[in-house]
């Protein structure tokens, strides 16, 4: 099918779960967070499982082609996962700064970094469980979560990202045995810092995605809308991806008004072609959807395009993420006919 639908990765949680007035008055958060859960730690598993469900049959009701699994237990797209790893010290952290220059806390790196464990195989089984469409399932890049914590181990910055590459890996390995049709590595730093992404982010990178045993993507993005209202004209950091291993490359193309010429720099790449501005409040129309969806078309083939929201619709509010879902598939239906 032309055009296939879906989430980049993230989903509206509810309010009932979690704590939005805490959740946007910081930064993703990089270390553990759970002061942002309102629900009790002896339940807060049956309410993420409960809330899990309601993302997945949102999708659906909108109309979705690939479904996820609203990235529903995290607090951020990178926390899960980056903490779960045997190597950091989770109780003294470090400081960073943002992509915005602002301080915020991070785990400091302490020991080899290694999985003990998998991590979110769990999350994976119980999205297949709740459908039966194409699933996704998101993973934080090792680049992104190089930066995303302070080095006191490794000699070198590159050390640190080839080892959360052996990390990511091996969950990616566990991740399609359990039944993932896609898995998407999550990497806006490359974006951040194109220069260090050079020097040794895209290695580490394809060095994560090695052997995979399924369809691979790769996100890049200028940050969330609610954080980062100004986009700058184009990428820093995409014809490099030419050269990545991953088959998909998702990218926002709304907000920004991106000139969509520079998707012929990736060409051969599936693009997941971000047509959702999430910085407005109003919903687009179906025609709105189909005209972003139009100007790729003489960069991508038709074949090669799937559609996306810019970004993560966490920060959304419910009924806007979910009009805008609807508004996707319909501006979808209506290309695809168009094409038929």
């Amino acid at each position: 099918m032309l055009f296939p639908t879906s989430l980049v990765g993230s989903y509206r949680q509810p309010g009932w779960l979690i704590d939005h007035d805490k959740l946007g008055g910081q930064y993703p958060p990089r270390t553990r967070a759970r002061e942002l859960w309102r629900i009790p730690e002896p339940l807060l598993s049956q309410a993420q499982d409960d809330a899990t469900r309601l993302a997945i049959l949102d999708q659906e009701l909108a109309g979705l082609d690939i479904i996820t699994d609203g990235e529903i237990r995290r607090e951020s797209y990178s926390n899960r996962f980056a903490t779960a790893l045997d190597g950091l010290d989770l109780d003294n952290y470090g400081t960073i700064l943002t992509r915005s220059g602002k301080p915020v806390p991070v785990p400091r790196i302490t020991g080899p970094i290694r999985r003990a464990r998998p991590v979110e195989v769990d999350d994976l089984r119980f999205l297949r469980a709740h459908t039966d469409r194409t699933i996704k399932i998101t993973l934080p890049g090792p680049f992104t979560m190089s930066q995303q914590a302070l080095n006191e181990h490794y000699g070198t910055a590159e050390e640190a990202a080839m080892d959360y590459a052996r990390a990511v890996r091996e969950e990616m390995a566990d991740l399609f045995a359990a039944g993932a049709d896609v898995v998407q590595l999550d990497e806006p730093w490359m974006q951040a810092k194109p220069e260090l992404a050079e020097q040794y982010g895209l290695a580490a990178l394809n060095a994560a995605l090695e052997g995979a045993a399924g369809t691979t993507a790769v996100h890049i993005c200028f940050g969330y809308a609610a954080m980062t209202k100004q986009r700058p004209e184009g990428y820093s950091f995409l014809p490099q991806l030419a050269d990545c291993l991953c088959d998909q490359v998702s990218i926002e193309t709304a907000q920004s008004n991106l000139d969509t010429s520079v998707l012929e720099t990736i060409r051969g790449k599936t693009v997941i072609l971000g047509v959702i501005d999430l910085s407005d409040m109003q919903v687009e129309s179906a025609e709105t959807v189909a005209h972003r969806i139009r100007r790729a078309l003489p960069h991508v083939d038709a074949d090669k395009i799937v559609v996306a929201p810019d970004c993560g619709m966490k920060y959304l509010p419910r009924d806007i993420a979910f009009g805008k879902m609807q508004a996707m598939a319909q501006g979808a239906a209506i290309v695809r006919a168009e094409l038929a």
